[in-house]
């Protein structure tokens, strides 16, 4: 026997309930690719560098995981990892580190508008040291 419930409505798709996941995801998606190119850049985020831009480049991630990350500004201040440093300081870290490990990496981001002397200065240290493992970090 077939008992008669009222209404034979077919079912039917909440579409507004599917725009409101669709939001969601795409918000979600967007936050998590901000933070994730945050963590990218996280020892640089602070450094007023303008890198120069080259035709071809390498891959060189292990500039930014290892050894020092060196960054020249406009004006010729030395930063590293972040920091502002001395001339002096810099070579007693550089000293420092190549008494650790002689094949350290060193990245050195240079602002395109840095006279080119101070970036010439920061490698004639790292040779001086012994650091001969040099990265040059540009745009793409």
């Amino acid at each position: 026997m077939k008992i008669d419930l009222g209404d034979d409505h077919e079912p039917e798709i909440g579409l507004v309930a599917l725009i409101d996941c669709i939001f969601f995801l795409l918000m979600f998606f967007m936050v998590a690719t901000t933070f994730k190119a945050n963590q990218d850049n996280k020892r640089d985020r602070s450094i007023p560098v303008d890198l120069p831009k080259a035709a071809a480049t390498s891959r060189a991630d292990e500039a930014s995981t290892t050894g020092m990350v060196i960054a020249v500004a406009r004006d010729g201040a030395i930063y590293v990892d972040g920091v502002a440093t001395t001339q002096n300081r810099l070579h007693d870290r550089l000293r420092d580190l190549a008494a650790r490990d002689a094949h350290a990496v060193i990245r050195i981001d240079g602002d395109r508008r840095a006279p080119f002397e101070d970036v010439v200065s920061i490698m004639d240290l790292c040779a001086f040291e012994g650091l001969t493992n040099l990265a040059v970090h540009v745009r793409n």
